[in-house]
């Protein structure tokens, strides 16, 4: 089987090593984890109770299906998609600069200008 066809869903610091190849070889990474280690990693991360949830970045990403289709799909198998928010995740630490006094006030400042 070709890489290009493995679908891998991981969700902790011991999934991240084989997401790295998986992605190296063109195969889709899924994160199932807000543990940001591995959600950078992931081409595409899902939180869900439901273990049916990685089927969504699947459909969408390599079967090209949109949110309707696979709407669609669930409901005519007898499942509801009763929440569905689609989010991009930014993980920043920002820390002020050391001797720099105002520093929060000054970037409102500079954000309103």
């Amino acid at each position: 089987m070709s890489y290009d066809r493995i679908v891998y869903v991981g969700d902790g610091g011991s999934d991240v090593h084989v997401m790295l190849h998986v992605n190296r070889q063109d195969g889709f990474t899924v994160a199932v984890s807000e543990a940001k280690h591995i959600a950078q990693i992931a081409k595409r991360s899902v939180l869900s109770d439901d273990a049916l949830s990685v089927l969504v970045p699947v459909l969408e990403d390599i079967v090209g299906w949109d949110s309707v289709r696979i709407r669609s799909l669930f409901e005519s198998r007898g499942f509801l998609i009763q929440e569905w928010d689609k989010v991009r995740t930014d993980w920043l630490t920002i820390r002020e600069t050391p001797g720099r006094v105002d520093s929060a006030l000054r970037l409102v400042e500079a954000a309103n200008a």
